[in-house]
């Protein structure tokens, strides 16, 4: 399997968050759309000082990761991030890689978005089964 790139729209919730109490308005609001890295072995999603610096970001955080030739790094955890794709929409943080290193869409907003990688196409999809929009999984806890 090959590396899978999505066209993704980053949003700063924040900001969505204060037009919509009227503090500023719509044309205010910090959004990107850049093309990401798709990884379902990565849970978090990882955007680079660049993007940060575009977006502004709110500072959550300190968490260590693990990479994936071993070693552990501390980085920044910034959010609330409002993802889009296609007709899905997630909304989580991120941890702030350096420089402009290639940002990463992980598991966690896949999941939250309903959507997955088709094998043949190499291609980030909506989930088939849902087209009409994401359908999460809730545990009954009766």
């Amino acid at each position: 399997m090959g590396l899978v790139y999505a066209d993704i729209k980053l949003i700063n919730a924040d900001d969505v968050a204060m037009a919509k109490r009227h503090f500023i308005g719509q044309e205010e609001i910090r959004e990107l759309s850049i093309s990401m890295l798709v990884d379902s072995g990565a849970y978090e999603m990882a955007i680079n000082e660049t993007i940060q610096a575009q977006l502004g970001f709110s500072f959550i955080e300190k968490r260590k990761a693990i990479l994936a030739d071993g070693r552990i790094n501390e980085y920044d955890v910034v959010g609330p991030i409002m993802v889009k794709f296609a007709n899905r929409t997630a909304v989580c943080s991120a941890m702030v890689l350096p420089g402009n290193l290639e940002p990463l869409l992980g598991s966690i907003p896949m999941e939250e978005m309903d959507v997955m990688i088709h094998p043949r196409r190499q291609e980030l999809i909506v989930n088939p089964d849902h087209p009409e929009g994401a359908q999460l999984s809730l545990k009954s806890m009766e």
